[in-house]
């Protein structure tokens, strides 16, 4: 039984009118995606926080958490209940409503963009939403975050969150151009905005995957790599993590929050880092397929495949983030305008020359 099944014998059995039940089960179907993704958010970070700590401390050659449960795994929750109890601190020169909104605007599209990536073969239901603009509704919802950024900075009433805002906005608006230019590679080749459309145009084996294929000249494994550089960027990595120059700014743009707002900027930090594995995984990477037709990727093994290569690219993204010192601002802007938009617009031109000029 799907979910929207199981919605309408629910919408069934309370009873409702026969006119209405079709408005209330896709009611209770968009309620309980919104459970479910929100759930799914809340224990990917939960999980992602631990492993990072781990991740980093042995490469580090650090212990990492030891002693909050067997083997540190309670000490994000503990962190997370010390968040919930502490005090919620509003400065007197802030501005309350935008003060108040700001994590929201940040968060949200870390929640939604989950709505149209798809968490294995959709044919098996494990898809909210298979838009047909799925790709431009990723590009559309994540530029949302630099909005909420600039009004946490803004709305502090303190220069130091202004200045890191300002630095933020910059850096994301920098990076989101190369990035939406790696983007267009994917769509290019199948043809389609739509997520299932491009993971589908990909053969079967893994040489075959977008970001492997050696007959557009290597110019698909380029945008795979101008994609996973502007994704750490935009998600504040290292070493592009200047928003939060603790050096230089205090904390960046969130210096004044406390308490859980404090928490839902990195919140909605982790979650995004999901999200672009997520993403890069669908673009470039097969996305629920099998490395190798031989071996099963339907059903509950396309959900094993997808998490495989998530986890995967969240390890090298930690990975990154564990080794490399952070670079200065103004190197960061020349990387992204004075290169990766450069090499961006030729790997569109290159890939779509060839897609036009084939048989």
């Amino acid at each position: 039984m799907t979910l929207t099944e199981l919605c309408r014998s629910v919408v069934q059995w309370l009873g409702v009118p026969a006119e209405y039940r079709d408005a209330a089960t896709l009611i209770l179907l968009a309620l309980v995606d919104a459970f479910i993704l929100f759930n799914f958010v809340m224990l990917s970070v939960l999980v992602l926080i631990y492993v990072f700590r781990k991740l980093i401390g042995f490469i580090q050659a650090r212990l990492g958490p030891r002693y909050t449960g067997p083997r540190g795994i309670l000490q994000t929750v503990a962190d997370a209940l010390k968040l919930l109890t502490k005090e919620d601190i509003i400065p007197t020169a802030a501005d309350r409503v935008t003060f108040n909104l700001a994590p929201l605007i940040v968060f949200l599209p870390a929640l939604l963009v989950y709505v149209v990536i798809p968490f294995g073969d959709p044919k098996s239901g494990l898809q909210v939403r298979d838009l047909n603009i799925g790709i431009l509704y990723i590009a559309a919802i994540t530029s949302v975050t630099v909005i909420g950024i600039v009004t946490a900075g803004w709305a502090s009433g303190n220069k130091w969150a202004v200045l890191g805002a300002m630095r933020s906005g910059a850096q994301l608006l920098s990076y989101e151009v190369p990035m939406t230019l790696a983007f267009l590679v994917p769509v290019l080749l199948a043809g389609s905005l739509r997520l299932s459309d491009i993971v589908n145009a990909q053969g079967e084996w893994f040489w075959q995957w977008n970001a492997f294929r050696l007959d557009y000249l290597g110019l698909t494994f380029v945008a795979f790599i101008v994609y996973f550089v502007c994704a750490l960027a935009e998600t504040n990595q290292t070493p592009f993590d200047l928003p939060e120059a603790e050096s230089e700014l205090v904390a960046g743009y969130h210096v004044e929050y406390s308490g859980m707002k404090f928490a839902i900027f990195f919140l909605a930090e982790f979650g995004n880092t999901v999200a672009i594995s997520a993403i890069a995984t669908h673009l470039f990477l097969g996305g629920w397929k099998a490395p190798a037709p031989f071996l099963p990727d339907t059903g509950w093994w396309s959900l094993f495949w997808f998490f495989a290569k998530v986890s995967t690219l969240v390890f090298l993204i930690i990975w990154i983030r564990g080794t490399y010192p952070r670079v200065r601002i103004d190197q960061v802007m020349e990387l992204g305008w004075k290169f990766l938009l450069p090499v961006g617009l030729l790997c569109v031109t290159g890939v779509g020359l060839i897609v036009a000029l084939r048989p």
